[in-house]
């Protein structure tokens, strides 16, 4: 999402090798954006094919990944306010394609208003779309979803802006090189990814404003997985009197550890036709319901 506020988290970090040891950071870390030193990707045969944008009627960016047709996996807090959603693709041209969202459903265990370290719930949701973006698209299916493990090398792709201070550079789908440095026990369960190179001991890749709900992947293309969502992300361990919440440590939803959840969700949205979407006024009521099942 573009809002930022400022939150205190404690986030572990081990180090790759024979004495890898924790080390905790208390610093700002914010609902995640965009993706800081990534690469703005022109391969129409790329992440372009399911990874997405998603929007509100606030003026609010996330990111997502296309799952079925007219299915999209974001994290929940992408879609916790009042508002109507719009989803985003961009075509094999890098045309932008949009329809509205008819319904979503977040993660039971999810509780909205709650800081990163004191969520208790999973930070997932699915969108239904009113209508399939189309043929130039290839849905990533979660079935086939990876494990994330330290020391795993995986990508992270997203809409979000360059750095916080640069709100104009988001909506553009860039994607980075990252690598798993384990899991991190807050309120809820995290794998936690960083910079491949700089391991947050200063500011490199990751996550940044725009980029919650976008996927986290294994292997390359033709044969890309998805192993996580991104929830929030934190500035690095050695920060200047500029205090940041990007380009530190990345939080990052496991996908395969609540596939039950998934499928079923997606099973019951995949049933909803737009003849039965509720009308527009009665929206927020439908997805607060959906929430509580």
């Amino acid at each position: 999402m573009l809002a930022r506020f400022p939150r205190t988290a404690r986030v572990g970090r081990s180090v790759l090798g024979a004495a890898a040891g924790i080390a905790l950071l208390a610093g700002i870390a914010t609902p995640a954006s965009a993706v800081i030193q990534g690469v703005v990707t022109r391969d129409p045969n790329g992440i372009r094919n399911f990874v997405v944008r998603v929007e509100s009627t606030d003026g609010e960016i996330c990111s997502g990944t296309l799952i079925a047709p007219d299915l999209v996996l974001t994290a929940a807090h992408c879609v916790m306010r009042p508002a109507g959603y719009r989803v985003i693709g961009v075509d094999r041209s890098f045309r932008q394609r949009r329809t509205d969202v008819i319904a979503a459903t977040m993660h039971p265990d999810f509780v909205p208003g709650t800081t990163p370290e004191e969520q208790p719930g999973v930070d997932l949701a699915l969108l239904k779309l009113e209508q399939p973006l189309g043929a130039d698209y290839v849905p990533l299916d979660p079935r086939g979803a990876g494990s994330i493990s330290s020391g795993d090398a995986v990508d992270i792709a997203g809409f979000g802006v360059v750095a916080e201070n640069q709100r104009g550079s988001a909506r553009v789908l860039r994607q980075a090189h990252l690598v798993s440095i384990g899991s991190l026990q807050v309120a809820n369960r995290v794998a936690v990814v960083t910079d491949r190179r700089r391991l947050a001991e200063t500011a490199g890749a990751g996550a940044c404003l725009g980029d919650s709900g976008g996927p986290i992947l294994s292997g390359g293309p033709g044969g890309y997985r998805i192993v996580g969502v991104v929830s929030w992300s934190s500035g690095a361990l050695q920060q200047g009197s500029r205090r940041t919440a990007c380009g530190g440590f990345t939080a990052v939803t496991p996908v395969a550890e609540h596939a039950g959840w998934i499928a079923s969700r997606a099973g019951e949205l995949s049933q909803i036709t737009v003849s039965e979407q509720p009308a527009r006024r009665q929206g927020t009521e439908w997805m607060a319901r959906q929430r509580r099942r």
